[in-house]
Order: structure tokens, then sequence, then C-alpha cells
């Protein structure tokens, strides 16, 4: 299914570099509209938000539901485990494993995650991450290029970890990691307000003749709430005003949803030159990020709510934004949380004693986005369980 899809994009890219970026993206190759509706006011003339995400150390209470992600996907030497993808490992994965370890509680994993972490993927000569490591492939890593939402999550995930456990270590290597993101990943300077590159090369106006090109699920809002605590002196607020801006504006098709990969030259935003119209695995964690962090209005969730048809889907699809209809399905249970999130943070809506538990058995993705989905629940709509 996903690699039927995905070896499609493939065809289209019109650069090696930009295969390499994306949530649980395939080995071959690597990576990663319509009208858009008139642009947003300009972010800088809109407040910052005002509420800061919650402290995530304690949030992950169902301790066995760590136990089965913990055995299923993260090794005795702390390497994450992208299952569907030929069990290969990649700096989103690292990250969200360590973000997880953090909200269970567990310092011992966390410590063995970060460790596989900086001896493999940190091989850069700057403080960002080789986005890819491949267990069959020597040099596991092949593409020394960086995935920006992967650098996000892992100095998130150290300040979370910081905070929690009074470890200077954490606090100096995110405040390294998020300071590095904001150099080299960040147009703080572009039309839209504050831009994040996918990565440091292939994405910028410079890289291509639609750039700068972004992917709006690059965009970690709650990791940008707690960035501040180490990294003060970019604008992360900024960074979120854009990211809801666009967010609002790239409304492509009948279906008024966002493309994976989107040009944002010119004032208009518009799917992005040589990329598949869809709407697909990147863009299915817009509305985690924006439920989590809390930033949203009820009609930012609408295009998903519609699209998903409530708090409770066995599949979701992956739609052609074109023409607004499915060309793939996520069987997977896991994924049904995100139309469960979703539907609670637009209305209120319950959360559905089918989500409840985690199912085992499933891959890394749809299992990582349930228990990221439950966390989200309890930190910011802690009713939803109760009703």
């Amino acid at each position: 299914m996903k690699r039927t899809l995905l070896a499609l994009a493939a065809l289209a890219l019109a650069s090696p570099l930009l295969q390499a970026f994306g949530a649980e993206q395939p080995e071959a190759p690597t990576v990663p509209p319509a009208t858009a509706l008139p642009a947003s006011p300009r972010p800088d003339s809109r407040p910052a938000p005002a509420a800061p995400a919650p402290t995530l150390v304690g949030s992950l209470t169902d301790q066995a539901a760590w136990r089965i992600y913990r055995t299923q996907f993260v090794t005795e030497q702390g390497r994450v485990i992208d299952s569907a993808n030929d069990r290969i490992s990649h700096s989103e994965g690292q990250g969200y494993g360590m973000l997880l370890a953090v909200a269970a509680g567990d310092r011992a994993t966390f410590e063995r995650i970060w460790g596989w972490t900086r001896a493999n993927l940190m091989v850069r000569s700057d403080e960002l991450m080789a986005w890819r490591w491949a267990p069959d492939k020597r040099p596991a890593v092949a593409d020394m290029n960086n995935a920006t939402d992967g650098d996000i999550l892992v100095a998130w995930a150290l300040t979370e970890a910081a905070e929690a456990w009074g470890e200077p270590s954490y606090r100096t290597a995110a405040r390294r990691i998020a300071v590095e993101v904001g150099r080299k990943t960040i147009l703080f300077k572009d039309p839209h307000g504050p831009v994040i590159l996918p990565a440091v090369s292939g994405f910028s106006a410079q890289d291509r003749s639609d750039g700068p090109l972004i992917n709006l699920s690059y965009w970690v809002f709650p990791a940008f709430q707690r960035l501040p605590i180490v990294a003060p002196e970019y604008d992360w607020a900024g960074v979120i005003r854009s990211g809801l801006a666009m967010v609002r504006q790239a409304r492509f098709g009948p279906a008024s949803l966002p493309t994976e990969w989107i040009s944002a030259k010119g004032e208009a935003l518009r799917p992005a030159d040589g990329f598949p119209t869809l709407f697909s695995y990147n863009a299915i964690r817009i509305p985690l990020y924006l439920a989590w962090s809390g930033v949203a209005r009820p009609e930012d969730y609408a295009p998903f709510v519609r699209l998903w048809g409530g708090s409770e889907r066995e599949r979701l699809p992956i739609v052609d934004t074109s023409d607004g209809k499915a060309v793939e399905w996520l069987p997977e249970p896991g994924y049904g949380a995100l139309p469960a999130l979703a539907a609670c943070a637009a209305d209120r809506t319950p959360w559905p004693g089918s989500m409840a538990a985690l199912q085992p058995n499933q891959n890394y993705y749809p299992t990582t986005l349930h228990l990221l989905s439950l966390i989200a629940l309890r930190l910011r709509y802690p009713s939803c369980l109760t009703r």
C-alpha cells in the first residue's frame, strides 16, 4: 500500500534530496492543489499563543502500552525501529521514542535512545542529525542531509528530559540542536513569517524554482512552546503564528486539505511542483500537533473532521486534493486516534472506548501516533476522557 503510493511520488521528484523526508518514508527511493483560500493576515500581526504546552513527564500513564511500544520498537541499544519500512531508523523515530520515554518516566530507556542517536545519527559537521540509518547498508548513513522535524523532536525531548530529571547535559544538548535548527533551517524574514525548511539542503529558493518548499507537518507546535526554555533568542512564537496562518491558507481542492509538499513562493501557497497532490502520511500529523498545542480554533479542525467523519474511523484515507477522492487507505487501528483527537479538540466529542487501549502487533507509525494522541488528550482535553 504505502510503497505503491510513494513509488508514484518518487517518480515525480525533481531532485534526489527531496526523496529523503517525511513520516514513515519508504526506502526506494529515499525520502521525504486547486485554488488556495485568500491569504490570512500576516502572522506577525497576531498575538503570540498564550497557553504553553504542559510538561510532558508523567503524561503517559498506561505503562502496559509503553511496555508494548518499548518491546516492539526499541532495541537494547536504543534504536527505534520503523517496522513497516525495512526496519530502518530515522531522527523522527528517535525523537518520538525519546518523548514517549520521558512521558512514561522511563529514564533508562530515554538514555539508551539518546545514546544511540548521538552515536549513529549525530555524524554531521554541525549539531543536526543525519536523517536515516539503514541496518542492511554500509555505510548505514548514506545521506548526510537532516530532516528538520526529527531535529525538532529530539531537541524537544531533551528539553523535557532536562526539566523532568534536572540533568544539565540534556539541556546543553537541547540548546545546541535548537540553536542550529533556528540558524540553519528557519527563514525568519520570509514574507509568510518564519518558514521551516524541511532540511538544510534541497528546499530553499536557491535549490528549487518553486522554493521555499514546506511541509506543514514539520510545524511541531507544542515543541515551539517549550524550546524557548533552551533557546530563548529565537522567535518560536512567530514560528507558531506563521504555521497556524499557513495551515489556514493551505486548503486545496474540494476537500480543503493541505498537500504533503507546498510551495511558499509568492503570496499564496500552492502544491509544490513535481509532487503528487496528496494529503497523506505526513499531513495527518497536522491536527495532532494543533490539538497538543491548544493554539487552534474549532474551525481549523473542520477539514480533517469532515474527511474522517467524526471520532471513530476504522481506516483513514489518503486523499488526492485535486479531486477530493481517496486513492489509498491506512487500515491499522492506531491511525484512528487522530480522528478521535481532532473531534475532541474541535467540539469535545468524547474519546471512543475502542481507542482506550493500545492494540499490539501494529507497525511503528500508527502505534506512535496512537500514544502521542493519548498524551495530547490527557494534557489538553481530559474532559473528553471522562464523559
